[in-house]
């Protein structure tokens, strides 16, 4: 039997009750438009009181020189022209060390316009913030830079990657910051410019109204994927894919037109 209206409402409401900052959906709309927050971040994993954030993009995509795009969670610029992108990752598989090469060669590549200097091309830092400890040697952060082998001095190609450990919530800045991350109730959380946010999305009328639809969204581009993928394959009928995805027929031709167009 199909769920109600208010049965879907009160279904989202208990999810928000348990959103953190480490769920990707909740960590985009309260870091939406919050420059502040997102420079506090940055400065407590960058030791670096004095960093100035001054331009911000939320799921950010970016493409190579083929087409391919990939979507990045944060992408920053501080005031010395240095490029930040960080990612939340629950899942130890998204934050392999390919993929922080991968976010890395993207966004130089983003940088390179036709004749450009190789030399002027900005620092930049790939920071993933992972739920546990996926490089598995106990340590809260790991800075990760390109060394001469013989030498074991560092390459400064100034592309760096750090993967930030939430499993450690100990009372240093980051593992404060880490606790923030994985809490779930605004009040037991310890910056205010994160608490909030939080707060905002969970407390109030307006902000729980606005995540209840960022989440009917979420459903409803999720359901449009899983249409798409069935149509292409062309296995079932219109009705069947319909009584599949929970729509009506008449959704379901209308993202057939879309394709075909």
């Amino acid at each position: 039997m199909a769920k109600t209206k208010e049965e879907k409402q009160q279904e989202n409401l208990e999810r928000i009750k348990n959103f953190r900052l480490l769920d990707d959906d909740f960590m985009t709309a309260c870091f939406q438009d919050n420059i502040e927050g997102i420079e506090l971040v940055i400065q407590i994993i960058m030791n670096n009181k004095d960093l100035r954030v001054t331009d911000v993009k939320i799921q950010y995509t970016v493409k190579n020189l083929h087409g391919r795009s990939l979507r990045l969670d944060v992408y920053a610029e501080d005031s010395n022209e240095k490029k930040y992108n960080f990612e939340i990752q629950r899942s130890d598989h998204g934050a392999g060390a390919k993929r922080a090469r991968l976010n890395s060669a993207l966004i130089d590549g983003k940088e390179i316009p036709k004749g450009f200097d190789p030399e002027q091309l900005p620092e930049t830092y790939v920071i993933f913030i992972t739920e546990n400890d996926v490089l598995g040697e106990g340590l809260p952060v790991y800075h990760i830079d390109r060394v001469v082998r013989e030498t074991g001095k560092v390459f400064s190609d100034e592309a760096h990657i750090i993967y930030v450990n939430a499993s450690i919530r100990d009372n240093t800045e980051l593992g404060k910051l880490m606790w923030d991350f994985s809490c779930t109730d605004a009040k037991d959380m310890n910056y205010q410019i994160l608490a909030e946010r939080v707060r905002y999305f969970k407390e109030d009328e307006k902000g729980v109204q606005a995540m209840c639809r960022a989440m009917e969204e979420l459903v409803k581009e999720e359901k449009v994927e899983i249409v798409q993928n069935l149509l292409k394959l062309g296995k079932l009928s219109i009705e069947e894919i319909a009584v599949s995805a929970g729509l009506e027929a008449e959704e379901i031709l209308k993202i057939k037109e879309s394709i075909t167009i």
